[in-house]
């Protein structure tokens, strides 16, 4: 026996809630890249980490630099409520977009994690903008 098949997978019942929670809960680098390249974008973008320089100098395109540490009730209500919030930061070794998802989540927003963050849009090979462009 392997250490795959150690355990069994799942019941297919459960893999599809599994599957369908984290679905639900994060996205990825190349389904924010169609969305915004397709101009479908639905949801608000939001870079959650770093200093406004770093911002300035390489972010995602139509995303907002708004760090989670100033995420408030206040300046959310900018938004409607039903506003779907897509959260990213550095790369897997940060976890400001699991904390900024949090705060969004407490105020009843909806949100989801762009898993990758900002090294995981570099390994898909697409392109940052910056203020000067």
């Amino acid at each position: 026996m392997s250490y795959v098949t150690e355990f069994p997978a799942a019941a297919s019942p459960v893999a599809v809630n599994h599957f369908l929670s984290r679905l639900s809960l994060e996205t990825d680098c190349a389904d924010v890249y169609e969305s915004i390249h397709r101009g479908e974008q639905d949801f608000v973008l939001l870079h959650v980490v770093g200093k406004p320089e770093t911002f300035a100098r390489r972010h995602i395109p139509g995303a907002i630099h708004l760090p989670h540490a100033r995420i408030t009730a206040e300046r959310m209500a900018q938004w409607p409520a039903d506003t779907l919030f897509v959260v990213y930061c550095a790369g897997p070794h940060c976890n400001g977009a699991d904390r900024a998802a949090l705060k969004l989540a407490r105020l009843g927003l909806p949100v989801k994690v762009m898993i990758g963050g900002i090294t995981g849009w570099a390994d898909e090979g697409f392109a940052f903008t910056s203020d000067a462009n």
